[in-house]
């Protein structure tokens, strides 16, 4: 079995294929420029009435394409949803077998196409304008049938494919794609949506949760904090500072308004410095009484960021209102638990 393994691992050894670092470097400089040739002949009032009439759209805003460029058309249908627009993506194959029920005279269709000439393309394109369907074709070949056909079309120039045969679609596609989401973020930024907005269409994403959650909906309070007075001794308040899971002490006055924090790091510090002197001392004594602290209607993405700050990061943050009462306490664990 050994002799085996061994024969096994020499084959695929000797068959192991490196990659040249400076192929690698050339190609990347070659896609550079390709796609820079993109940008500096991109006809900008093409784009604009392009950008203009899906803004102005009274219907839904559909996208369709045939593979690779149907990928970037499905991606691009999802950025506009994500941002409150109506869009969707139709599948031309399936469109002509039922799916073209969707659409409607008040709709757009967009159909992305590198060469203007996809066969499923051009059969779909009298059924749907059959519906009063306003047509419009990206193509990267200057002249070719979308364009004669379609009610409006858009150009996106294209030097050659960075595939070393000018065959595999790779630069075409990145071009559809910045060009596709680029038009996402101007519409965005006509509609004036706010991050509130933007955020509501993301509600269980990261940032969703960035924007929408604030500090008083991630923090513990009440029972769950490790609460205690200035003149209690550190060591009765060892099953506090350890029970809770914030790897501190939160210590209050009569009146509930924060004094300091300890933490399980000051313990040990203490212990170090003090030995047996540890029995006889006081959390007051031990405490530090400027610890950072944050308000319950900040945002919890704040409170991430105010723990990480300088001069050093910390773990958790006393919540207080603008009283100095303690109301709660939001921990680095606690905010990551959340998906934050």
């Amino acid at each position: 079995m050994g002799s085996l393994s061994s024969c096994s691992d020499l084959s695929i050894h000797e068959t192991q294929v490196n990659v040249d670092p400076n192929n690698l470097l050339k190609l990347f400089n070659s896609q550079q420029k390709y796609l820079n040739y993109f940008f500096k002949n991109l006809d900008l009032s093409q784009t604009l009435i392009f950008t203009q009439t899906l803004l102005n759209s009274n219907g839904t805003i559909f996208f369709s394409g045939i593979g690779k460029s149907g990928f970037v058309a499905q991606k691009i249908s999802q950025t506009l949803v994500s941002l409150g627009i109506r869009a969707g993506f139709l599948s031309p194959v399936d469109a002509l077998h039922g799916d073209i029920g969707i659409l409607n005279g008040n709709d757009i269709l967009v159909l992305f196409s590198k060469s203007g000439n996809t066969e499923e393309l051009l059969k779909l394109v009298p059924c749907v304008k059959a519906k009063g369907v306003y047509l419009i074709s990206v193509t990267s070949l200057e002249s070719n049938a979308l364009m004669g056909v379609c009610d409006f079309n858009v150009f996106l120039p294209l030097e050659r494919e960075l595939c070393p045969f000018d065959l595999a679609p790779v630069t075409s596609t990145a071009i559809q794609m910045v060009f596709g989401d680029t038009v996402a973020i101007a519409m965005m930024s006509a509609r004036n949506l706010s991050k509130n907005e933007y955020a509501s269409n993301h509600p269980a994403g990261r940032i969703g949760k960035s924007l929408i959650f604030k500090v008083k909906d991630v923090m513990k309070k009440q029972d769950e904090l490790p609460i205690c007075r200035k003149g209690d001794l550190i060591m009765d308040q060892l099953v506090e500072l350890t029970s809770k899971g914030c790897g501190c002490l939160l210590i209050v006055s009569d009146k509930n308004h924060l004094i300091g924090t300890f933490t399980d790091g000051d313990l040990r510090r203490t212990l170090k410095a003090s030995g047996e002197g540890i029995f006889k001392m006081t959390v007051g004594e031990m405490c530090n009484r400027h610890p950072r602290t944050i308000g319950p209607d900040f945002m919890a993405v704040e409170a991430m960021q105010k723990m990480e700050s300088p001069p050093s990061p910390v773990q958790f943050l006393p919540v207080i209102n603008q009283q100095n009462i303690l109301i709660g306490i939001v921990t680095l664990h606690g905010l990551v638990s959340a998906g934050l």
